[in-house]
């Protein structure tokens, strides 16, 4: 089996989250320090213009999305599971919270309370990035607010953990704890204030060790260059799989344009060869990494008809 490559960067929480998986599983992965802000041609190669970090090549298979990832790292190694007990629809509606309140507040207090350390291009592409969702411009002055709303965050958490379990759903870690955590570790990485703000949440700040002692498995690095010739060498062939049933009646081998729903919205063109109710994945060429197939989640990704 081709070797799992994650595209990421240190201070990303949804990569922070897929660390977190591949140490519980115990995998071995090579990593590539992905490029922060746009154009990111290297990233392009592999993804056709999606923007969004992490992604995982296993091959010439480009799976995009955190949830994605975990499902698709869940199905080739199961053990131990990241959704005990049948939790993954509760891990599938926290996100819910997790991804968005939660997620947005952790990242406004980082980029305001940093913002002056930020150099320009990188504000300038956190702006394009969120767009409305997220005002860049504003956060410096709302960090009075975002605080406010990080303690009812965590104030859920601690209640929640203040039976003593040890996990969110008790004596087994999932995905659900790696959700909450992530935005744990953004305000932990990256506040002067964060030690002040999560010492009145105890279970929270015991739970947070329990999650840290995971890990992130066995990596080593490799270069951007050296994934795209090994995407390229793969010889992998998608199995073309469309759901008659699917609402939007697209055929296989329609040129589609696949776009995330919430920010970071630059549409990936190819050819379908994969509809079902969970999934969506295209065929694309590019003149350095080869056929590709990249795969997304149908949650949160509208996909549109080009030409049939």
């Amino acid at each position: 089996m081709p070797s799992i490559i994650l595209h990421h960067f240190a201070a990303s929480p949804f990569a922070e989250r897929i660390r977190l998986i591949l140490g519980l599983k115990g995998l071995t992965w090579q990593g590539v320090d992905a490029e922060l802000v746009m154009p990111k041609p290297r990233l392009k190669a592999l993804t056709g213009g999606y923007r969004k970090t992490p992604v995982m090549q296993i091959g010439n298979d480009i799976y995009c999305d955190s949830r994605l990832i975990a499902l698709e790292l869940e199905r080739r190694y199961p053990t131990p599971t990241i959704f005990p007990n049948n939790s993954r629809a509760s891990c599938m509606a926290l996100s819910a919270w997790t991804d968005q309140d939660f997620h947005m507040t952790a990242s406004g207090l980082a980029i305001g309370v940093n913002k002056h350390l930020m150099p320009q291009s990188l504000i300038d592409d956190r702006r394009s990035f969120f767009g409305s969702t997220l005002n860049v411009d504003g956060l410096q002055n709302d960090i009075p607010h975002l605080r406010t709303q990080l303690r009812a965050h965590l104030d859920i958490v601690e209640q929640h953990l203040s039976d003593g379990r040890a996990f969110w759903f008790g004596v087994q870690p999932s995905m659900a704890d790696f959700q909450v955590y992530s935005s744990i570790w953004t305000v932990r990485s990256n506040l002067p204030f964060a030690e002040s703000d999560l010492s009145p949440f105890p279970h929270v700040v015991s739970w947070e060790t329990r999650i840290k002692s995971f890990g992130s498995g066995t990596t080593s690095e490799i270069t951007a260059e050296d994934a795209i010739k090994l995407a390229r060498a793969s010889t992998s062939t998608p199995v073309t799989e469309v759901d008659d049933a699917d609402a939007l009646g697209f055929a296989a081998g329609a040129v589609v344009a696949v776009t995330p729903t919430d920010y970071g919205c630059e549409p990936v063109v190819g050819r379908l060869v994969k509809l079902t109710v969970a999934e969506v994945a295209i065929e694309r060429r590019d003149a350095d990494a080869g056929t590709l197939t990249v795969h997304f989640p149908r949650i949160g990704f509208r996909v549109s008809l080009l030409s049939r």
